[in-house]
């Protein structure tokens, strides 16, 4: 007698003609008939897998893996953010303000390639053209492809203390791309400067994708006083490693943020202004 399954034990299934289980869904067989007496299976039939039980097991693998894969971003998106709205700044959710996101959406799309050849940008442009918004795209994009990225500013990095210096800009040599939001914002001295320029020069060496945002213009960054040494050790490296893209929108986005809420506030509460509370 077959001790690892009969017609009672397998679900959905009815004995054939041929001697052989069936599914009672898909009348596939569940069994397949051996050449001989088989002392493993105590019998000369050995368990087989219709169709639709396979296909169960194709969708349960992939929901699987679905899941896995969610919660792998979600991770590397806690790491990535410090502030969770980042989490939604997208491509998909662009409001399609700022035309340089088309050159975005093609770094991400040959990924492979600006990594091998080490090539990061630098988002330069007035307060409110989107240059942080674009660079959260580019990392929310990766990590949709499970790359490790982190995004953090200058000024985060300027105040690392000397104790956890050496440490922290090794770890950034984890992440397959490093953003470094507001070059510019960073407090004027000696070892805030350090840490700026450790941070970068680590990056520089590892040959691992750079992106940084700055409201600086470009010939500020290219023409560097001789006396800021420091900064002009900084700015070098960088444009060394970015290619510049210049932010340019018609509105501020911070400016078409504020229209939408005013213009949401005025549906709620009509043509009555809502109060400072100073009345």
């Amino acid at each position: 007698m077959n001790t690892f399954w009969n017609e009672r034990e397998v679900e959905d299934s009815f004995m054939g003609e041929d001697g052989l289980l069936h599914c009672s869904r898909c009348g596939g067989p569940l069994e397949v008939r051996l050449p001989e007496y088989n002392e493993f299976f105590k019998s000369d039939k050995r368990p087989s897998t219709c169709k639709c039980r396979e296909e169960k097991i194709r969708r349960d693998r992939e929901e699987h893996e679905r899941r896995e894969h969610r919660q792998t971003v979600e991770r590397y998106k806690g790491v990535c953010f410090t502030d969770r709205r980042m989490w939604n700044w997208t491509f998909e959710n662009d409001d399609g303000t700022v035309p340089q996101m088309a050159m975005a959406k093609r770094y991400v799309e040959n990924w492979d390639k600006v990594r091998q050849e080490h090539i990061g940008l630098l988002l330069w442009g007035d307060l409110g053209s989107g240059k942080t918004y674009m660079a959260a795209a580019i990392a929310n994009a990766l990590l949709e492809h499970e790359k490790k990225v982190l995004m953090t500013d200058f000024a985060r990095i300027s105040n690392i203390s000397k104790f956890d210096a050496e440490e922290y800009v090794k770890s950034l040599d984890s992440y397959s791309l490093l953003i470094i939001d507001d070059l510019g914002a960073e407090q004027d001295s000696d070892f805030a400067l350090q840490n700026i320029c450790n941070v970068i020069n680590r990056r520089w060496t590892s040959g691992k994708p750079l992106i940084v945002t700055t409201n600086l213009d470009l010939a500020s960054l290219k023409n560097v006083n001789e006396q800021e040494l420091m900064f002009a050790r900084i700015s070098d490296r960088i444009l060394d490693m970015c290619r510049p893209i210049h932010m340019q929108t018609a509105e501020s986005k911070r400016v078409a943020s504020g229209k939408h809420k005013h213009e949401i506030l005025k549906e709620i509460f009509g043509k009555e202004e809502p109060s400072d509370g100073n009345d």
